[in-house]
């Protein structure tokens, strides 16, 4: 049984592929992540019934690196999929430092160690489509860099890393670029969720700009069956993008949820000054994972909203006793 490793598995995402893995696969699968484990409320591969062949290690990239390397050493994975990231947009300004700590320095402390390890078949890079900038006409993978915030500067400084390795050690990287994710177990502050959360609880939704913006709403489990894609049959040195065949603004995103639960969208609402280098439209192309891969989005966005309205509804007691804001954690 061939052994994975995921580091961030308390994150969103990360947690969804771990459920993936478990359910679809007989991979041995370790988890990494510098929080302790979290509940089912935000990781969905808690109630998973082949749980037993996952095990959680707690281990910050930043702070024990030399922790994290020996557990690769003891486990030779055969796959690592790095999940692990600072990924806020917006705070990346106020701590821009610590951005690129993690997301690049960190990034390439464990990365040049990792390329002399044979028994790595595949390093999987969870990289942002944040590094084109704004995604005007068709972004393809060799679309240039155009950062426009810190954050989406320090995932293109992780990005060249990995890259120089690939070209010069032949390290077996292979990047994953996803759109706007979404989904149930997602953090409490993203859009999706907190729109659920706000119009439960009879609060005032904030639309930055009049929620203007292009997004292209992905499915958290359409983008896992991806990077699982990635994973077993991707090519070292290259980029795919996952994303939907069109964008759709945040305000009719949060319309559509509205109708959905019975709530007037015009006084359940109000306009904010638009985010700091927010860009207008977030469109990538992804003919090539669905041309190489047999890769498509599945969960439609009704689907995948309804579902986000049923995990708020389960979990509605335990999601009152959270915050609803961002918390930066250094």
């Amino acid at each position: 049984m061939e052994t994975v490793l995921v580091i961030g598995s308390n994150s969103f995402s990360g947690s969804d592929f771990i459920d993936l893995l478990l359910s679809e696969r007989e991979y041995k699968v370790l988890g990494a992540s510098r929080s302790p484990e979290k509940d089912d409320l935000f990781l969905s591969y808690k109630g998973n019934p082949n749980r037993a062949r996952f095990s959680f290690h707690q281990v910050d990239l930043n702070h024990d690196l030399a922790a994290l390397l020996s557990l690769i050493e003891a486990e030779r994975p055969a796959y690592i999929v790095n999940f692990a990231a600072q990924s806020e947009v917006a705070p990346s300004w106020e701590n821009p430092g610590q951005w690129f700590q993690t997301n690049a320095v960190a990034l390439a402390n464990l990365a040049i160690r990792l390329k002399d390890m044979p028994f790595i078949k595949r390093y999987v890079h969870i990289s942002s489509p944040e590094v084109y900038g704004p995604c005007e006409g068709v972004v393809k993978e060799d679309a240039r860099y155009n950062p426009s915030t810190p954050y989406a500067a320090s995932k293109a400084a992780s990005d060249l890393m990995l890259l120089t390795l690939y070209k010069n050690f032949n390290f077996p990287v292979s990047t994953v670029r996803a759109t706007n994710v979404y989904g149930a177990h997602q953090q409490l502050f993203k859009i999706i969720p907190r729109t659920v959360i706000y119009l439960k609880s009879g609060r005032t939704i904030e639309l930055h700009g009049g929620g203007k913006a292009v997004k292209s709403y992905v499915h958290i489990r359409d983008v896992s069956q991806g990077e699982l894609q990635v994973m077993e049959r991707g090519n070292n040195g290259d980029i795919y993008h996952f994303s939907p065949d069109g964008g759709v603004a945040v305000r009719d995103v949060v319309a559509t949820i509205c109708q959905r639960m019975g709530k007037d969208f015009d006084s359940s609402v109000k306009t904010v000054t638009e985010r700091l280098g927010q860009d207008k439209a977030y469109i990538i192309d992804s003919t090539k994972a669905r041309t190489e891969l047999g890769w498509a989005p599945r969960v439609g966005l009704d689907q995948g909203l309804e579902g986000v309205v049923r995990w708020v509804d389960r979990y509605w007691e335990a999601i009152q006793k959270q915050p609803l804001g961002y918390v930066h954690k250094p």
